[in-house]
Formats: structure tokens, C-alpha cells, sequence
């Protein structure tokens, strides 16, 4: 039986946490950049943590390492 494949998408938009949780990079702050705040751009630097319903749609996809 062949070895099983990580949806490569998926990896490369998600990593999980020491407990379990997924952890993604907020969208909105690659440009247009002049007209957010700094408040709003401060708050899109840090990782955000995945809802728990969602997790398992990522589980599956990163199979064999989720």
C-alpha cells in the first residue's frame, strides 16, 4: 500500500499546537496596507487559533502528521 499524502495546502497554511490546536496566520495584511489601522495590523501579526468544529476538516487533510 502506497504511503499516504499530506494535502499540501493545507500544510503550508496550518500547524498544529502542543495540545492539539491549529494554529493559522490571519489574512488582510500582505497591502493596501495605508488605509488599516495600526491597531487592526498589530492584531493581524499574531497567529490565530483555528475553531474547534473546523479541526477536524484539517486533520484529515494533513492525514498521516494530524
Amino acid at each position: 500500500m502506497p504511503k499516504m499524502k499530506t494535502k499540501k495546502s493545507a500544510a503550508k497554511r496550518y500547524s498544529f499546537t502542543g495540545s492539539g490546536k491549529v494554529k493559522y496566520k490571519k489574512q488582510n495584511l500582505r497591502h493596501i496596507l495605508t488605509k488599516k489601522s495600526a491597531k487592526r495590523k498589530r492584531g493581524l501579526r499574531h497567529a490565530g487559533i483555528l475553531s474547534s468544529d473546523n479541526v477536524p476538516a484539517i486533520r484529515k487533510q494533513m492525514l498521516p502528521y494530524g
